[in-house]
């Protein structure tokens, strides 16, 4: 009479079912996302970095946006990071922005009351619910230089400039002579000036006695 050894776990003829592969991880892809506004609201673009999950550069994305504040710019940098994911077929990504308005009401921390903010982060977060793994974090400016270098390029490409521009003015230089006389306490020149209105002089003293 044969006996029965203890059932086998698998169930299987010859004994134990050999255990299930592994599940491989969704390999994570990285967005690093930046949006700027020359004036707030003024002339708006987006920059986007994404990056695999050797760490290797695949996309550099960036738009103008027309006129727009740095807090729409930033969620337009969102959508354009989690659309590529979309139609490339990411499944798992992790998004860096210095934006920590952007950050905290993504992760629900901060309510959204813009009007003009509102349908972008419906729009953002009912495409984040479509990624197997969506995470977002904050990060200082000093990490996030790719993609703000993206801003300034859309927006320099565009001719746009405005209030918060970093260009400086072309400034000229000039070196003349000036003889002049004080009289009561204020410099009378002795020649005259031939300069435009508004002109700024930079006048170097060697008083004579």
């Amino acid at each position: 009479m044969l006996k029965r050894g203890p059932a086998s776990r698998g169930g299987g003829l010859f004994g134990d079912a050999p255990p299930d592969p592994p599940k491989q991880a969704t390999a994570s892809y990285q967005a690093n996302i930046d949006g700027g506004s020359r004036g707030n609201p003024g002339p708006a673009a987006y920059g986007v970095v994404i990056r695999d999950g050797s760490g290797a550069i695949i996309a550099r994305l960036k738009k103008y946006i027309g006129q727009n504040t740095n807090n729409v710019a930033e969620y337009f940098g969102l959508i354009a990071a989690l659309d590529y994911a979309q139609t490339h077929g990411v499944r798992a990504l992790r998004v860096e922005s210095d934006s920590e308005l952007m950050v905290k009401q993504m992760r629900g921390q901060y309510k959204v009351k813009s009007a003009d903010l509102k349908p972008l982060f419906e729009r953002a977060k009912k495409m984040s619910q479509g990624l197997e793994s969506f995470r977002i974090e904050h990060v200082y400016r000093e990490h996030n230089r790719e993609a703000d270098a993206l801003v300034n390029q859309a927006l320099d490409e565009t001719g746009r400039s405005g209030p918060g521009t970093t260009e400086k003015p072309t400034t000229r230089e000039h070196t003349m002579r000036l003889v002049a006389r004080c009289q009561d306490g204020r410099l009378e020149p002795l020649d005259r000036l031939d300069l435009p209105d508004g002109t700024e002089v930079e006048i170097l003293l060697r008083i004579k006695n």
